[in-house]
């Protein structure tokens, strides 16, 4: 009798906490690399084509002024997933393994882990060069694709210009690998969890090559293509510093002598629009699922991107182009469809605003601010600007109204961002604004991390120059 009601009671227990394990919401973490403000829902561009992005916009909260803590892949997923700043870790750069630097214990999936919920993901979340799969309950391996990106539309003229890579391809959707990526999100979402999941769903495309099935392409007529905003003289009033990110004279000089710039732009749209309708499979399982109405929501961007605004095409600078990227959030019970916020956050918000909304104690380590507050009422004050990081000691901080950009040699830029959109007047010498800049400076880290240089890496780097030399190398 004693042993029946032991069993009783540990059986009642253990209903007792998957009951309340069951009630913690789930959350679906979706990832795009590369897409900047162009998307619908942000009127940044009239010519793009994201129905089903613009569909997930009006689900909860859209924000109209996020931006990235690193205008690089690797350090900005370093530090959206570790909370850490590039200036804490001195990840700025693609070459450094962030592995060595920030501690397994310390990313956002740890934090799910801790908590009791199913990790499981697939495609790009962290910088492809360095994964770190131990974090991870569930990741799928293998994405498929690979050679079809390869196989160009006979209407391709090439593979791009320089380094801009872009054509149309003769393949199918299903051929590439963020279609199968998008299916095992499908696949998770329509599965039973015994746990709570963190389901994380990384899309490659807009990344470039910009090569996507010749339908995509068709949907941008070339004829109808029209350029970014563009001033020949921009540079004119930018610091050296500024100017030497931009490099004017590398990709932007090759587009403009190739005369193929509107192709570029219409690789670029047609790589949206694709994986856009990957998001709207992914939307259409999700409303399916029997977890629609316990999962939250969140999707981000790693970072912007030029496409020839200030001569620069890629990211790597601390304009609005490459540091501005959509950011939604849909949480049950708290986020009100259809809701804009116009202030203005930093994707270093994002690991403490899950850990608030799923009721998990945050973290000491995280450096961001939750924005909880904003979800539940996107019109609430806020004082706190986006601090994005690019390189050793080069900030930009963004507020509504301005940013303010300091490189670590103390050269300046200040643009008056409600009268001046398009950044072409660079207001840091006027001495007017002189406290505007001293309160936006506010915001830069006093302490900077030299950049994490991996010895290994350095000596992989300096055995490619020397071969590259013709030098023997053992």
């Amino acid at each position: 009798m004693n042993r029946l009601l032991l069993t009783s009671c540990l059986f009642l227990a253990a209903f007792t906490l998957h009951a309340a394990d069951a009630k913690k919401p789930n959350v679906l973490f979706i990832a795009v690399d590369d897409l900047r403000d162009w998307v619908g829902y942000l009127h940044r561009n009239e010519q793009t084509k994201t129905p089903n992005i613009d569909r997930l916009a009006k689900m909860g909260t859209a924000f109209t002024r996020s931006y990235c803590a690193a205008p690089v892949c690797n350090p900005s997923r370093t530090a959206l997933m570790s909370g850490l700043r590039p200036s804490t870790t001195g990840v700025y750069g693609n070459e450094t393994d962030w592995r060595k630097i920030v501690p397994e214990d310390k990313p956002l999936t740890a934090a799910f882990r801790g908590a009791g919920y199913f990790v499981c993901g697939a495609g790009k979340i962290y910088h492809g060069s360095f994964e770190r799969r131990s974090e991870w309950d569930d990741y799928l391996e293998n994405e498929g694709g690979g050679k079809a990106e390869k196989k160009l539309s006979p209407n391709a003229k090439d593979d791009g210009v320089g380094g801009i890579k872009f054509a149309p391809l003769d393949c199918e959707d299903k051929d590439l690998p963020d279609y199968n990526i998008t299916n095992y999100g499908i696949e998770q979402l329509g599965k039973a969890h015994e746990k709570p999941f963190f389901l994380a769903v990384g899309l490659h495309k807009p990344h470039m090559a910009w090569n996507v099935p010749q339908k995509w392409y068709d949907m941008f007529p070339l004829s109808d293509i029209k350029l970014p905003p563009y001033k020949e003289d921009d540079l004119a009033d930018i610091p050296p510093a500024g100017v030497a990110m931009a490099k004017p004279g590398g990709d932007h000089k090759a587009i403009l002598e190739s005369g193929r710039w509107k192709e570029a732009v219409q690789g670029y749209l047609a790589a949206i629009a694709y994986t856009d309708m990957n998001i709207g499979r992914l939307l259409d399982a999700f409303d399916k699922s029997p977890h629609k109405d316990n999962t939250i929501i969140v999707f981000w961007c790693d970072h912007g991107w030029h496409l020839g605004e200030k001569h620069h095409w890629r990211k790597f600078a601390l304009w609005e182009e490459s540091t501005r990227s959509p950011l939604l959030w849909v949480v049950p019970g708290l986020t009100k469809p259809g809701s804009i916020c116009e202030r203005t956050v930093g994707h270093m918000s994002i690991y403490p605003t899950l850990m608030d909304v799923c009721g998990i104690p945050k973290p000491a380590h995280l450096e961001g601010v939750s924005i909880k507050p904003l979800l539940e009422n996107p019109a609430a004050a806020w004082t706190t600007p986006a601090l994005t990081t690019h390189g050793f000691n080069n900030h930009g901080v963004r507020n509504e109204g301005w940013r303010y950009i300091r490189y670590s040699n103390g050269e300046e830029e200040l643009y008056n961002e409600a009268t001046d959109p398009n950044e072409w007047t660079n207001l840091a010498q006027d001495p007017q604004y002189n406290d505007t800049k001293a309160q936006l400076a506010k915001s830069i880290p006093a302490t900077n991390q030299k950049p994490a240089r991996d010895e290994e890496q350095k000596q992989k780097n300096k055995a490619e120059r020397k071969k590259k030399k013709g030098k023997v190398v053992e």
